[in-house]
């Protein structure tokens, strides 16, 4: 493990959380996936294609909502139940979801935000898994432009935010040119039913 924390965010980034075979095996298993969707969000006022596909994995019936769109559940199957069991395992923290997002090449992105929706609770601690080709995660201080950070998000990796991570700083998936092949990110999260 190696902490990458900054100011008020604790980042803790396993690289090899995953091994190769594991890692190329669940990447084929979902990028076949029927589950994808892409759906319309809304950003400041304006309506686009969401720039990736994904789909929500939870427990419970409660979906999940950002950028005024709220993804329906399906329920775990065995392998992403035992993946989450296992980062369950290493983070100390229960999840009952998980958002999968495909980024198909360089051109697919998430743009500067912050995984503060009211459901997940004050301070969420957000499990970040990356399958596939290497993409930059930058972050970003809310008011402090001196506090900032990029991770290089390898294959099989997992990074854990937690602390005021959400609270205090923004992070994106910038777009980048020069990637041509995809990558998959799985965020475990806990999806409060009411608060």
């Amino acid at each position: 493990m190696t902490d990458l924390s900054i100011g008020t965010a604790s980042l803790s980034y396993y690289s090899n959380f995953l091994n190769k075979e594991e890692s190329d095996f669940l990447f084929t298993s979902l990028q076949t996936s029927a589950h994808w969707r892409q759906d319309k969000v809304k950003v400041f006022g304006k309506i686009y294609d969401q720039p990736r596909l994904c789909f929500l994995v939870s427990e419970g019936s409660k979906g999940y909502s950002y950028s005024g769109l709220t993804l329906p559940p399906i329920p775990f199957d065995s392998q992403l139940f035992e993946l989450k069991r296992k980062v369950e395992q290493v983070s100390g923290q229960a999840f009952n979801s998980c958002l999968v997002n495909l980024y198909r090449d360089g051109n697919d992105s998430n743009g500067w935000h912050s995984d503060d929706e009211k459901e997940l609770g004050p301070n969420p601690i957000i499990a970040s898994i990356s399958l596939g080709i290497q993409r930059n995660f930058d972050l970003k201080h809310k008011n402090n432009p001196e506090q900032k950070r990029r991770i290089a998000l390898e294959h099989g990796s997992l990074l854990i935010m937690s602390g005021r991570t959400q609270s205090d700083f923004k992070h994106q998936l910038p777009k980048s040119k020069r990637i041509t092949a995809a990558r998959i990110n799985l965020t475990f999260r806990y999806i409060f039913d009411s608060l």
